[in-house]
Order: structure tokens, then sequence, then C-alpha cells
């Protein structure tokens, strides 16, 4: 996938012969360029659709969001910066608490205010099911 460019893919293997010690070695290759999962070969395709189209599917949230922040009032360049530092922040938050994301969500969504009142808005029109249908479709053959 193409974030290993930057040291940050996200590898999967699957031991189909060999031995413990060459499933690790493969895995020391691939782990310099970021993360590797060893799964079942069953979970290849799934592993495809959240990782690699996923970097597809995140590029297009930091398209909306960026497109969002020049309509609330950012140039597009200082909003594309806000969105991209507040899903790295988000991501090494979850990395490194370990929390469940609505867990981190509550606290920052309060009876009333703007964050629930976005979410909402969010799912009216269809977010975490189209974010689920299209990694469905993406393992279609």
């Amino acid at each position: 996938n193409t974030a290993i460019a930057v040291g940050a893919s996200m590898t999967f293997i699957t031991r189909v012969c060999g031995t413990d010690a060459s499933e690790q070695l493969v895995k020391q290759a691939f782990d310099s360029a970021g993360d590797t999962l060893t799964v079942e070969a069953r979970q290849f395709g799934a592993g495809m659709a959240l990782a690699s189209c996923g970097i597809a599917y995140a590029m297009r949230y930091v398209r909306a969001a960026t497109e969002g922040g020049v309509e609330l009032g950012f140039k597009a360049d200082v909003a594309k910066d806000i969105v991209l530092q507040t899903i790295k922040g988000a991501a090494l938050l979850l990395q490194k608490s370990g929390a469940n994301p609505e867990a981190e969500i509550d606290k920052v969504t309060t009876p009333g205010g703007f964050t629930i009142r976005g979410l909402n808005a969010m799912e009216k029109a269809g977010f975490t099911n189209a974010v689920i249908e299209g990694l469905k479709k993406s393992v279609e053959c």
C-alpha cells in the first residue's frame, strides 16, 4: 500500500508452509516499512479493504473535511492541515490508550452540543452505512 513510502504501511502475511523462524523473518522485513499482521488466507480480502483501499477512503474523508473547512471559512491548505493533525491525534490516542473509539467520542460529545449535532447529521446522511458498504464492495469479486 502507498503508505509504505512513509514507513507506515499495513501488510498482511499468511504462512502457507515454513517455520516460525521463517515467518518471523518475513514479518521483520515488512515491519521495517510499517506494521505487519499474520492472518488466515480467507482474511486477505478484508485486510485489503481495510488497509489498502482504506488509504483511499481516508483520503476521501480528508478531502471532504477540507472542503467543509473551506465552507466554514478556512483557506484550503489550512483546513487540510487542521484535518490531518486531527486524524493524527485521533489515531495516536486510540493506539496509545487502546480505548474503544466510542468511549473517546463520548468524551467530546456533550448533551445538545456541537459534536452530537454533527455526528447525528453525518449518520442521517448515511456515514456509517456508507463506510461499511464501501468496505464490503471492496471485497466483492
